[in-house]
């Protein structure tokens, strides 16, 4: 039956209401606990930044900022759980240029990175350092270049994985100096590092904290910096492209992400939130000493960025034919 026409103004304002409460509701953020998940094991870079960054983001929020290490897949798993998650803010993925370097990697992934995330934050990048065991004949790249080409096959470097960004600077480096230097890989940075310093390889592209301390012990000999340019943290070490080979551009960049359908004003908070916790006066110094320089811009410009990163290394990968399986 019908409701009575004096009626129905009384309900369509009713409905409306209630709609409204509902909606205002969904979108309230945070209303509980966010994880922050780490799609890599405790203690690597990611693993660190997260737990320096989501200890001000739990004071910012005023809810607890759970962090979640899924490691496995080469950040696959990690990034798989945030991707299925409720576009409501309360899922994050922060990783590193896995997320691009796997979408050219692996023929098949569970989620699409541009489809099923959206770019939340910036939060830092750092390059790593070209080292090599005491024992190689070399002090600057163009000494290595040299010798690589005059023994070809004969020197290794290590890796902390097929498919990292260790392996992947390894590889390029190779092709651009016309050099053939073999891969050896390992299962994380560290041991790779440790097999160097014991003079099972001969050189390595790793992550600055990892291999600081034994350059300063002179375990290990640091020959560049594999950003275009030299590091703000690491002055008086050249680039690898300023000693050698020209346009040889590798860094790791961290940031922040959150299943695609979460509401731009989430996205917004949160993006002004992580820019300011990374100007905090004890922050900065403590992401200095993982070697990453903070960044800071905005979620759409992070995405931008994104698009680019992709666009370089897939061609990088195709070009050298690289598979992670």
């Amino acid at each position: 039956m019908a409701k009575p026409a004096s009626l129905l103004p009384t309900v369509l304002c009713l409905g409306l209401a209630s709609a409204a409460a509902l909606s205002a509701h969904a979108q309230e953020f945070p209303s509980r606990a966010v994880r922050y998940v780490v799609p890599f094991a405790p203690g690597g870079g990611v693993d660190t930044t997260a737990r320096i960054t989501g200890a001000k983001l739990n004071a910012a929020l005023g809810q607890p900022v759970v962090i979640e290490n899924r490691p496995g897949g080469n950040g696959i798993l990690g990034a798989e759980l945030v991707a299925r998650a409720p576009a409501d803010g309360h899922a994050l993925l922060i990783t590193s240029n896995s997320l691009t370097y796997n979408a050219s990697l692996y023929p098949k992934l569970p989620y699409d990175p541009f489809k099923d995330f959206v770019a939340v934050a910036y939060v830092a990048s750092g390059p790593n350092m070209l080292v090599a065991h005491p024992s190689l004949p070399v002090r600057s790249v163009k000494e290595l270049i040299a010798l690589a080409r005059a023994r070809p096959k004969q020197l290794t470097y290590s890796s902390g994985g097929i498919g990292g960004g260790s392996h992947l600077a390894g590889e390029l480096f190779g092709a651009m100096a016309k050099a053939e230097i073999v891969h050896v890989p390992y299962k994380g940075i560290a041991p790779a590092v440790s097999e160097l310093v014991g003079g099972h390889v001969s050189i390595s592209f790793a992550v600055v904290p990892t291999v600081l301390g034994h350059t300063q012990a002179g375990k290990l000999r640091a020959l560049a910096v594999t950003t275009l340019e030299r590091s703000t943290l690491l002055p008086d070490l050249p680039s690898v492209a300023e000693a050698g080979l020209k346009g040889f551009d590798v860094f790791n960049w961290y940031g922040v992400f959150a299943p695609a359908a979460t509401p731009a004003a989430t996205v917004n908070r949160l993006n002004a939130e992580l820019n300011k916790i990374g100007q905090m006066a004890d922050v900065k110094p403590r992401l200095a000493t993982l070697g990453l320089e903070v960044r800071s811009n905005s979620a759409a410009e992070f995405g931008q960025f994104l698009r680019a990163d992709w666009t370089k290394w897939d061609r990088i990968i195709r070009d050298l034919n690289i598979r992670a399986e």
